[in-house]
């Protein structure tokens, strides 16, 4: 099982429109080695969305492409950086199905 020390996956947001693959790969490579790097498009339009995700070598390099490059202007916009949140396992949903759910107090 991973830790959370070790995720190499950033989610990045308000990148300009005009920002390439090559553009984001060419900024986040001052913190490493970039191994992936997805930008999303809208499903019904084909358009960038202005949000990408990106895949650092390591998670020490992902965790500095955070300190350095968030609010980093790409583009004359400031982009944001956060880890992706890790997906669930099977227990944790498992554990989240049977939690007591709090009851609803009337007003």
């Amino acid at each position: 099982m991973k830790s959370k020390n070790e995720n190499k996956d950033l989610f990045v947001t308000d990148i300009a429109f005009e920002a390439t693959e090559s553009d984001v790969n060419k900024l986040f490579s001052v913190c490493g080695t970039v191994r992936l790097v997805n930008l999303l498009t809208d499903k019904k339009t084909g358009k960038f969305t202005g949000c990408a995700f990106v895949r650092m070598s390591t998670g020490a390099e992902a965790k500095d492409a955070i300190n350095s490059l968030d609010e980093a202007q790409l583009f004359e916009r400031s982009i944001r950086v956060k880890a992706v949140r890790p997906k669930p396992t099977e227990a944790e949903i498992e554990q989240a199905k049977n939690a007591p759910r709090p009851k609803k107090t009337r007003k």
